[in-house]
């Protein structure tokens, strides 16, 4: 059933057109990506979904009673509320309705044959069950924990930052479960830890979803269909970025000679995708083998849990003993560095060297001391302890706050200081023109004030003075921030082509398994050398995390399991029981054979293309899911058949 229908919409800005008679309709449970350049219509789109931007012409139909709520890019709230009272004023629909319905109950103990009463009762429990209203304060405890905000929940809103206050409101839409919810690049500020919250809570949501990002990687596992703006028209995908990819391919293939440059770029993206996608089902089988092994082999002997979290430990951290010294130029050495920042300890005793050619990625949660520790690479702060020697190198900086634009200066007043028309860059005279139109900039943009620009303009003028010039090592704080999709390739272009070193910092994944040799990975007070991809480490790490909780539930599942033992006397199996021993393996069978057929089927380019790589990830991941209750069942059963000596 169709939610909201655009019928011909168009929408125009003073003489610039953003969306021409575009007509789409948004269905139940859809997940919907919208992709296209920064100021081409997304954000349009979006506030005309949401009713908070009227259409110049054509039809909005939205369902009647459908609630539709949209992530504002700046939330504002009442100044003086805390953090848990923004959230329980957020969700008060909902703690009102739980108060209704226990008044209700009180009414119907003593007038129980009262129907309004029994049919009120009955919506307020479709209501709070549609919201999973009834554990709403544990809801808003692991939102609080998994957003890091727990330690702010008493704090005022007011005295938080952008980003704090961001999360917020990103936290209070996803408890309130309107039913569509429309997501502004979701992902800004979060951390990757996060963003695999954020990931996990939208995909087990039966929500209509519509969002825009930039982070590739969330696209594509949370995208069932992808919708593209382009020159002011709409185009529909079915399935996430990698879907999209190669039907862009087979659309442009048809079209002009012109778009060979981008058919290359997509054609080289979509590989590399398709690369990572592959690796990453291969690890998850074989990572699902080793657990449901050691869920075997745990009950019996629960020291292997311990065992297989050193094996993971191990391949996480001592992966890079396996690399051979490198004997390229050396452009820094860091000597036991220790950073602070108050009383807190950000890094200790940290020793590192960064070699020619290197690409560096320093990752880890917000507030690790990321950015603290650039700044002492670049001597712009002092380290507690330790020292950092630096040859002599020319370092390109590249900072979130664009520190080296002048809002009143125009984009030709900037790369050509001396007046003219021409750019040296990197050694080669091109006229300013033909270098800006690889960052995306029209001829017209030439005479306009950095001023007025957007934030990713911003960002894309920043980068394209950057790369102009010749250094022996780029240093960049989150390049990506404001950047749409085109923009990133751009960016990673330039940087794969790049031959000094690279360090930077960022939070997509995507962009740092596609860019950097070497993590810089933040763990406690500590950074950890990884020769491996981001995805990888991450994964790694969530295992780690899984065992954690796997050996408390083993523990517990004993304790329970003693108690169990001294009652069991005259226990039999129900017939529910019986039922799972007896069916399941063959269910357990068939979805195994079915995962099998999905593996080799995204292993086929003939097949994926056909049907879809996303719908095709997306079936596989369903199996595996329903794979796993029907294993869990089983395994629980058996083991109270054993028990009971059945």
């Amino acid at each position: 059933m169709a939610l909201i229908d655009l019928i011909e919409v168009s929408k125009k800005f003073d003489t610039k057109e953003i969306l021409n008679e575009v007509s789409l309709s948004i269905g139940e449970h859809e997940k919907i990506a919208i992709i296209g350049k920064n100021g081409g219509g997304k954000s349009t789109l979006m506030k005309i979904l949401c009713g908070v931007l009227e259409s110049d012409s054509g039809r909005v139909i939205r369902q009647n009673n459908i609630k539709v709520e949209m992530l504002a890019q700046q939330p504002k709230f009442e100044a003086n509320l805390s953090v848990r009272d923004v959230l329980n004023n957020e969700l008060k629909e909902i703690f009102d309705a739980r108060d209704e319905y226990t008044k209700l109950l009180h009414t119907l103990q003593d007038k129980p044959d009262d129907e309004k009463a029994h049919k009120r009762a009955d919506e307020l429990i479709k209501f709070i069950e549609s919201k999973d209203g009834w554990d709403i304060e544990r809801s808003i405890e692991i939102l609080l924990e998994y957003f890091s905000l727990k330690e702010y929940e008493n704090r005022l809103v007011s005295s938080l930052s952008g980003g704090e206050v961001r999360r917020v409101a990103l936290g209070a839409l996803l408890l309130k479960k309107p039913d569509v919810l429309l997501l502004d690049e979701p992902t800004n500020h979060l951390d990757v830890y996060m963003v695999k919250f954020l990931e996990d809570m939208l995909k087990n949501s039966k929500q209509c979803i519509v969002f825009i990002s930039h982070d590739r990687y969330f696209i594509d596992t949370l995208a069932s269909r992808s919708i593209e703006i382009e020159d002011a028209k709409i185009r529909s995908f079915d399935g996430g970025y990698a879907y999209y990819l190669a039907k862009k391919q087979e659309i442009l293939l048809s079209l002009a000679k012109s778009h060979e440059t981008l058919l290359k770029q997509l054609k080289s993206e979509e590989e590399w995708l398709r690369r990572g996608v592959k690796a990453r089902l291969k690890r998850n089988e074989g990572r699902k083998e080793r657990v449901f092994a050691m869920r075997e082999e745990a009950k019996k002997n629960p020291g292997v849990i311990r065992r297989v979290r050193l094996e993971l430990e191990r391949a996480s951290k001592n992966f890079n003993q396996a690399h051979s010294i490198n004997r390229k130029k050396m452009l820094f050495e860091v000597k036991k560095l220790s950073l602070k920042m108050g009383e807190k300890v950000l890094l200790n005793g940290f020793d590192a060297r960064v070699l020619q050619g290197e690409r560096i990625a320093i990752v880890g949660r917000n507030g690790c001391g990321k950015s603290t520790l650039i700044k002492a690479l670049l001597g712009k702060i002092s380290p507690n302890s330790g020292e950092i020697l630096r040859g002599e190198v020319d370092v390109g900086y590249f900072d979130q706050n664009r520190s080296e634009l002048s809002d009143e200066k125009s984009l030709i007043e900037i790369f050509c200081p001396n007046g003219g028309d021409r750019v040296l860059v990197r050694g080669a005279n091109m006229h300013v023109y033909g270098y800006l139109k690889n960052f995306l900039f029209p001829k017209e943009y030439l005479d306009k004030p950095v001023g007025v620009l957007s934030g990713g303009e911003k960002n894309r003028v920043a980068l394209a003075l950057l790369f102009a010039k010749k250094h022996d090592i780029l240093v960049l704080d989150e390049p990506t921030n404001d950047l749409d999709i085109a923009t990133i390739n751009i960016l990673e272009e330039y940087l794969q082509s790049f031959e000094g070193a690279i360090i930077f910092v960022s939070h997509d994944r995507y962009f740092v398994d596609k860019i950097a040799t070497k993590l810089w990975a933040f763990e406690d007070d500590s950074i950890q050398i990884v020769h491996q991809a981001y995805s990888h480490y991450l994964e790694i790490k969530d295992e780690l995390s899984q065992m954690d909780k796997f050996e408390a539930e083993i523990l517990s599942q004993n304790t329970q399991n003693n108690e169990k033992q001294k009652n069991k006397s005259g226990t039999k199996l129900s017939y529910k029981q019986n039922q799972i021993l007896l069916n399941h393996p063959d269910k357990i069978a068939e979805f195994e054979a079915l995962i099998k057929q999905l593996n080799a089927n995204l292993s086929d380019p003939k097949i994926y293309q056909e049907i879809g790589i996303q719908k095709l990830y997306d079936e596989l991941e369903s199996a595996k899911s329903q794979l796993e209750i029907l294993e869990n069942e089983y395994f629980e059963v058996l083991e109270i058949a054993e028990n009971l000596g059945v």
